[in-house]
This record gives C-alpha cells, sequence and structure tokens, in this order.
C-alpha cells in the first residue's frame, strides 16, 4: 500500500485487509511518502501494535517507486496491491487467490465500487461508476468475468514482479495500465472478475476532482507517446471534447464580432456544424443527471458540475501532456 496523507482513512483501510476471510499467512506492507499530516505516525503505531505490519520510507513519495519498494519488502507468492483511500470486502483475498489459480493469470482485479459520505463525493462517487463519467473499462461500470486489457489494483503472481520488474518508476500515473501491458505482450492474462469488489471512496471537493484529472490526463498523454496505438481509442474522446468547445467557442466570437458576415454563404454554414458536438454533449448530459433518480436535488447539481469537470480536465491534460509531455506533473488532489 502507497501511502501519502491518508490520516482519515488509513486505519480503515488497514482494518478491511487484516480482516480478510483468508486461511494463509499475510503481511501489509505500507510505503511512507512524506505525508503533511498525521499519516505516518498513524502508519507507525499500526506497526506497532500488529507485527503483520511493516512500514518501509518512500521518501519520493510517488506511487510506483512506493510500489516498488513494498513489494520488494514483501516475502509471499501472490502480492495484492491496495490502496488508502478503500477499503476490501471480508473474502477479496481468499477469492482473488482462487481466480488466479482457475484462470491461470498473472494479474486479477476486480469492480471499483465508488461510495461517497457528502452529496458531493455521492454524485462524484456516481460519475466514477458510470459509463457516462469515466466509462470504458469494466471496472468501472461493471461486466462479466473476462480477460481484461488492464486492473484495478491487482492481485498478482509475485513472478510478474521478478520477471518484469516491477512498475515504472518514472510514471507517476498509469503505471498500472503500463505494467499490465507488459504483463500482456510477455504472455501473461488479464482477468477481470466482478465478485472482487473494493470500495473507493473519491475525492471530497470540485478543486480536487479537477486536479486529479487533469493530472490523469497529462499522464495518459505521455502514455499515448510511449506506447502510440498500444492503447484505446476511447482516450481521444476528452481531448476531442475540449477541441470542439474551443472551436465553438472561437466560432461564436467570429460571428458575434461580424467577422463572418464576410466569408462566402457556404463556408458560414459549414463552419456552424460546430455547434453540433458541444450541443449534443450538453443533452447528453441533461438526459444522464435526469436519469439519476436515486440521486437527491443537490446531489443532482454536483453531478452535472462533475461530470464536466472530469472529462474537461481530464481532455485539457491530455493536450499539454500530448504537446509537452508530462515531465514531473504530480497529483496534488491529496
Amino acid at each position: 500500500m502507497p501511502v501519502l496523507n491518508e490520516e482519515d482513512s488509513l486505519s480503515a483501510a488497514v482494518a478491511t485487509i487484516l480482516a480478510q476471510d483468508y486461511e494463509g499467512q499475510r503481511e501489509v506492507v505500507l510505503a511512507l511518502g512524506p505525508s503533511e499530516d498525521g499519516t505516518n505516525e498513524i502508519a507507525r503505531a499500526l506497526a506497532a501494535d500488529d507485527p503483520r505490519i511493516v512500514v518501509v520510507d518512500n521518501p519520493a513519495g510517488d506511487t510506483p517507486t512506493g510500489l516498488n519498494l513494498a513489494v520488494a519488502r514483501t516475502r509471499h507468492p501472490v502480492i495484492i496491491r491496495v490502496d488508502a483511500h478503500s477499503e476490501l470486502t471480508p473474502d477479496y483475498a481468499a477469492a482473488g487467490v482462487e481466480v488466479l489459480r482457475t484462470t491461470r493469470a498473472a494479474n486479477v482485479g476486480g469492480l471499483m465500487v465508488a461510495r461517497g459520505r457528502t452529496p458531493f463525493q455521492r454524485a462524484a462517487a456516481r460519475a466514477y461508476m458510470s459509463p457516462v463519467g469515466l466509462g470504458g473499462p469494466a471496472y468501472h461500470s461493471g461486466d462479466a468475468p473476462q480477460e481484461a486489457e488492464s486492473a484495478y489494483l491487482g492481485v498478482f503472481r509475485r513472478e510478474v514482479f521478478d520477471e518484469l520488474g516491477g512498475f515504472d518508476p518514472t510514471l507517476r500515473r498509469g503505471q498500472d495500465w503500463e505494467l499490465n501491458l507488459r504483463i500482456r505482450e510477455a504472455g501473461g492474462r488479464i482477468w477481470f472478475d466482478p465478485h472482487l469488489q473494493v470500495t473507493y471512496w473519491p475525492r471530497t471537493s470540485w478543486k480536487k476532482i479537477a486536479q486529479q484529472f487533469r493530472a490523469t490526463g497529462i499522464w495518459r498523454a505521455e502514455l499515448i507517446r510511449r506506447h502510440g496505438a498500444k492503447n484505446s481509442l476511447r482516450y481521444f474522446a476528452p481531448p476531442l471534447l475540449v477541441l470542439g468547445l474551443a472551436a465553438a467557442g472561437l466560432e461564436a466570437l467570429a460571428q458575434l464580432s461580424g467577422t463572418t458576415r464576410r466569408w462566402p454563404k457556404f463556408l458560414r454554414r459549414f463552419t456552424s456544424l460546430v455547434y453540433v458536438a458541444p450541443a449534443g454533449y450538453v443533452l447528453g448530459l441533461l438526459a444522464e443527471v435526469a436519469r439519476a433518480r436515486d440521486l437527491g436535488l443537490r446531489e443532482r447539481a454536483w453531478y452535472l458540475a462533475i461530470l464536466p469537470t472530469m472529462h474537461l480536465c481530464w481532455g485539457a491534460g491530455f493536450l499539454r501532456g500530448l504537446l509537452r509531455g508530462a515531465g514531473t506533473t504530480a497529483d496534488r488532489s491529496r
């Protein structure tokens, strides 16, 4: 477990690991980054109270570095990646090990079940689980057991790390996808099973959601720069949305300034088509919010704000990353 600024959730996350209904031996290795709250004190107190908990220092604070340090400290043949802001179901470890055995996969992942405690967080959770929100991978919106491109968190065979070298420390985001790509290229299987479920608690404010998705978009673009066509076409939808809205904005300015009056009629009709995609997007958002009948009015209002925030921040970040690379961009939302 890589840990950074998680004082509100660390104890609960560790408790769900220790409470696993699993008969085999287990250990919990916490890679402690340079937290600015009381996270590290909590982690060391947990380790002092239970010999199964081990802490390692991760001065860089990067997730892939922390994961590699934690893996290096482990002793067992199955390695389960967990996050400090997530909580496992009691049968997660046992079910994950069993799926590894029956499918002969190299890595197994399940469903990320987003939940919220406040109206904002519940709206964010709904966005995470909706195909209109994050879309794409089965671990967000659910599907039947099947081979997958990547996995949420992951239950790994140790050989993955012995043979492939673990997570790429130069990737601050998207390191899971990149490792799963190398697993597949080496002939290994990634398997999704919806019976494996992890409770995920989203960011708690609009600013943090925006920061998170901007950083994610930047790093996805870095993966595009490195691995090109090995990435799914769905990753290009948010940046195309940003470009479409920008084009509509420029067209509106040209019309308001009278510039388009000097253009040929056929050209004015053609450029006016840039409004079609943004109008369709807005109508789609309104329809999605209208379908969210399980949300209250306040939650629906946040839902309507969160969906375009996710899409536009991700898309803008992607365009920035595609042009300039990710560099040292970090997710500052925690």
